[in-house]
């Protein structure tokens, strides 16, 4: 199976927060699953802690290579630049990636890098992973929470992204 690339600076262990999840569904394909990450209108549909989504410079509402754009999840407002945006073809994972930042001093900055990979795998199955890790003071106090918000948020996303790519089926 195909992993996340990562930057040198946000290799998970060597930041304050990881949060890693996944799924593997049957019937759907990776482009189905890319459709609704790709159109951000839709995130607000099937996650609820996706809001106040806005592009710059005349981009949006669909993801795009070096695409600006800023949105509140976690109780943060993240500014973010798209790092990676490959669609799936035949026999390739589609690759999305992030990095988001929250300003602020060195109690309150937040830097990540949040990565999807969507895989089509034998048998009409798609694998939906997604991963992000984390620096600053605030990473830190995350991952210390319990139950773990990321993982619970971003368990929340990737089942939504599935509910929403049926649901665009029917």
């Amino acid at each position: 199976m195909s992993d996340i690339i990562w930057p040198e600076d946000y290799l998970p262990g060597m930041t304050e927060n990881f949060a890693s999840n996944e799924i593997i569904v049957a019937d759907l394909s990776a482009a189905q699953i890319w459709q609704q990450l790709n159109d951000t209108r839709a995130w607000p549909t099937y996650y609820s802690n996706a809001s106040d989504i806005r592009f710059y410079d005349g981009g949006g509402p669909n993801l795009s290579e070096g695409a600006r754009f800023r949105f509140t999840t976690f109780g943060f407002p993240v500014e973010a630049e798209v790092t990676e945006h490959v669609a799936p073809v035949a026999g390739e994972p589609a690759r999305v990636a992030w990095h988001g930042w929250v300003e602020g001093d060195a109690e309150t900055r937040l830097d990540v890098h949040h990565a999807w990979l969507f895989e089509d795998l034998v048998g009409g199955r798609v694998r939906i992973l997604t991963q992000e890790t984390q620096k600053g003071k605030p990473a830190e106090d995350l991952a210390k929470a319990k139950p773990n918000p990321m993982i619970n948020g971003h368990q929340e996303w990737i089942e939504g992204l599935v509910a929403a790519a049926r649901r665009a089926r029917s």
